[in-house]
């Protein structure tokens, strides 16, 4: 096997995309995110990276809030559209059915099979991007997305963002199980 050196400016790792909400000037908005994940357990910390100048970030800073809409591939043309275009020249509201839970500046879009609330735990500056560290503080679904009482992602269909290629993928097939499989290696 050989080896060759390829960019360092290189993402090759799926990512799931989500919608970020927030209330920004009075009125919800929605941001398309590729660059989402889960960094802590207890308290439960999710990471959502933005680029410094997005209008979404005025109604972080505003409402120390915002929230996570996981949708489907169903909602692949508005999921892409969100990220298109900025709030700052389109109500994107409009596209969804919009609620809140517990969190009054935290929107959330109906047609998601999974929403999270979330406030803001930590800000961190990054060159071109503003990392923002959420904890989780609720969590809706409906009970179609449940198997056994816990979340399917089967039944949640994500979108999955991938690079090079630029492109929205669904997710795939199972080939092991974590904290498992591994086991079969004996030493």
């Amino acid at each position: 096997m050989s080896k060759i050196e390829i960019s360092s400016n290189t993402a090759p790792f799926p990512k799931p995309v989500v919608l970020v909400g927030s209330v920004v000037k009075g009125r919800p908005n929605f941001i398309t995110v590729a660059w989402f994940n889960r960094l802590n357990g207890l308290p439960n910390i999710w990471a959502i990276a933005l680029g410094k100048n997005k209008f979404t970030i005025d109604g972080i800073r505003e409402n120390g809030s915002f929230s996570v809409n996981i949708p489907s591939t169903s909602l692949i043309e508005k999921t892409d559209f969100c990220g298109l275009h900025s709030g700052r020249e389109i109500d994107k509201s409009t596209l969804f059915d919009v609620f809140y839970g517990k969190l009054a500046n935290a929107p959330m879009i109906g047609e998601c099979p999974v929403n999270a609330e979330c406030t803001v735990h930590q800000y961190v500056k990054l060159p071109k991007t503003m990392l923002i560290l959420g904890e989780v503080k609720h969590v809706y679904t409906e009970e179609r997305y449940l198997t056994n009482g816990v979340l399917d992602p089967a039944k949640i269909d994500p979108i999955i963002f991938t690079r090079p290629g630029d492109n929205y993928r669904a997710l795939g097939e199972i080939v092991g199980d974590a904290w498992s499989i591994g086991k079969n290696i004996e030493r």
